[in-house]
């Protein structure tokens, strides 16, 4: 039986050019996909950005219509899907009105970050785990890319981890370099509360800034991947645990990540 393998990412080439981690998830999710053990799908946020027409998207009404609540206030999921013919993998997007029509990612023209990320971050992780709950499909293992991602596995381990879809699943995060310059919304951690998640943990996100949101997910992760040129000591430190250093899907070799995933398929698996 094929294991199943989620990579959840902030950015997918060629939905997001010009991007380290977009590039880097689409070559580790075309040699994962090249062993016939696994089955692979890919999740991203639906940003404005991603011309629709040129990479034929369209809407699973199925899997739209729910309500997720953030900060309060309820927003609709939207659900859409593509495929990459060239690799032979579907792609998911996370859609909604208020937090991706915009035509940008996730800075302004002028670098900056945008105003509500933190919103849309949470809205999007939250995303990801009701639309599997809808679909009824199980991943073995759910990898995480980049700081949008970074409250997904929270989220998994307080709200979602009962459920049956979830029931064996184990998440890993792969930690990048990244340009995250400044806090999100000082607010993050009232947020995440009123999402019936009180947990001494949150406590990191006091200041949620890059090194924070790598924090939170290193802690409710089962396994940490520091990427290529990773150089921040106080998150190696902070991430002991299962922490491999570097793992590089540029390499041709389509066995180097399965057999890191297979450490943790004996545990995901009864």
């Amino acid at each position: 039986m094929q294991k199943r393998i989620l990579i959840v990412s902030q950015e997918i080439f060629p939905y997001v050019e010009n991007s380290q981690i977009a590039e880097h998830v689409l070559e580790l999710a075309k040699k994962v996909k090249k062993n016939k053990d696994l089955e692979v799908r890919l999740f991203m946020p639906k940003y404005g950005c991603v011309n629709e027409r040129r990479h034929q998207l369209h809407e699973v009404i199925r899997l739209s219509g729910v309500n997720i609540v953030v900060n309060d206030i309820d927003q609709p999921l939207i659900v859409k899907v593509a495929s990459i013919p060239q690799a032979r993998l579907q792609v998911y997007f996370i859609d909604n009105d208020d937090y991706f029509q915009r035509k940008l990612t996730l800075k302004d023209k002028q670098e900056n970050l945008i105003s509500d990320n933190d919103e849309r971050m949470m809205f999007f992780c939250r995303g990801v785990l009701e639309t599997l709950q809808m679909l009824g499909w199980s991943p073995d293992i759910i990898h995480c890319h980049g700081w949008f991602t970074s409250l997904l596995p929270l989220y998994l381990k307080n709200l979602y981890i009962q459920h049956p879809v979830f029931e064996h699943t184990k998440v890993i995060s792969s930690l990048y370099e990244e340009s995250l310059k400044g806090d999100l919304n000082s607010k993050l951690i009232d947020k995440i509360k009123f999402d019936g998640i009180d947990d001494d943990n949150l406590n990191v996100l006091k200041s949620p800034n890059l090194k924070s949101l790598q924090k939170i997910a290193s802690q409710f992760s089962d396994g940490i991947v520091l990427e290529e040129n990773y150089s921040c000591k106080e998150i190696k430190d902070f991430s002991e645990k299962n922490c491999i250093s570097t793992l590089n899907p540029d390499e041709d070799n389509k066995d180097t990540y399965y057999h890191f995933y297979q450490n943790f398929f004996s545990e995901a698996l009864v």
